[in-house]
């Protein structure tokens, strides 16, 4: 007999939040200061975008 309720959950994008989250907290927690957005940037694996160049009007 089949449970209703039993129901597996699996939501790739959710998990891959789940993990940076909890990488960003361990770090946070292991720090004797707070982290530098740049130190941010690099947990979370955001690599910086050059500034596009203003556009003369």
């Amino acid at each position: 007999m089949h449970d209703q309720f039993d129901v597996t959950l699996e939501d790739v994008d959710l998990l891959g939040e789940v993990e940076l989250t909890t990488n960003l907290i361990i770090a946070a927690s292991e720090a004797d200061e707070h982290l530098s957005s740049e130190e941010i940037d690099e947990i979370l694996g955001v690599e910086p975008q050059p500034p596009e160049p203003r556009r003369e009007t």
